[in-house]
């Protein structure tokens, strides 16, 4: 776990950070070295530079950036951790270029003011969008500095209550609409909630609004509403990689034919291979097949 918040200048370099990477694995730069030399646009006030130099001499020996990572829980949070060892999950449909995408709007939105519900609410929806699995997950978004003991133990109850209850339902009981309400609904001015109230009274109406339906409409209303950071979404293919199966079918005729030319040209054409067998329209009793 990290041991305090980052300085707003460490995140702001965080943001371009995971940006460059995410741009030039666009332009299929290996990641190893976008490392070697991205260090050099960082600021060299920030721990920025030498974390980027340890995590370079890493991937050389292991191969895999989230070790790395995992390696400065004093600099790089467990969500960030958990996000980049997804994405290098050997059977993840997951890709490096959402999960930096998601690192780079999570860092943007820590250097501008971030609130607990804020950053919770992006955390929770990058993994529920991005089917990342609630239950590491969760674990790991406890786990942030940004919480207090309050928070960390309802992000744990929550990681348990999930599919008993609605998401929504989870946020509505805990903040202050649901209080507001009970209290006007019994009449009893002194009614204290149960559980711990940490969204306020603009989320609980959002969320109570949203019971029973999908939590990706609740997410796209606290944006809206509340300027909660927007969650970047899985690139659609375009282009040439969403013809690539049909390209690779192409190739696979192609090879074909040139080994037909090739065998005629060798003078070993073995045309038998592509006879259509004749059928016996008689059984072996003579008698026609039905």
């Amino acid at each position: 776990m990290s041991s305090v918040p980052l300085d707003r200048e460490e995140y702001i370099e965080q943001s371009h950070f995971f940006r460059v990477v995410r741009e030039r694995l666009d332009e299929n730069v290996p990641v190893q070295e976008i490392l070697s030399t991205v260090h050099e646009e960082i600021l060299s006030t920030t721990k920025l530079p030498m974390a980027i130099e340890f995590l370079c001499g890493e991937i050389l020996h292991t191969g895999r950036l989230s070790i790395g990572m995992g390696r400065l829980p004093h600099y790089f949070t467990p969500f960030q951790v958990f996000v980049i060892a997804q994405s290098e999950a050997d059977r993840s449909r997951f890709n490096h270029r959402t999960a930096f995408e998601i690192l780079q709007y999570e860092a943007q939105y820590r250097a501008n003011s971030p609130t607990p519900a804020g950053l919770f609410v992006y955390q929770f929806e990058s993994i529920s969008r991005n089917k990342l699995g609630y239950d590491r997950g969760m674990e790991a978004i406890a786990q942030d500095t940004m919480y207090d003991a309050q928070w960390r133990d309802w992000i744990l109850l929550a990681r348990r209550q999930l599919g008993a209850l609605d998401f929504a339902d989870l946020m509505y009981l805990s903040s202050e609409e649901f209080v507001h309400d009970t209290r006007r609904t019994t009449r009893n001015p002194d009614f204290k909630s149960p559980n711990a109230v940490l969204f306020g009274a603009k989320e609980g109406r959002i969320a109570r609004a949203n019971r029973g339906k999908d939590p990706l409409y609740m997410f796209a209303a606290l944006q809206r509403q509340l300027g909660y950071p927007l969650v970047p979404r899985a690139r659609s293919l375009i282009g040439a990689e969403r013809d690539l199966p049909a390209l690779q079918a192409k190739v696979a005729q192609l090879e074909k034919r040139l080994h037909l030319v090739e065998s005629e040209l060798k003078g070993n054409l073995d045309l038998s291979q592509y006879y259509v067998k004749p059928v016996d329209p008689f059984d072996e009793a003579g008698r026609a097949k039905p």
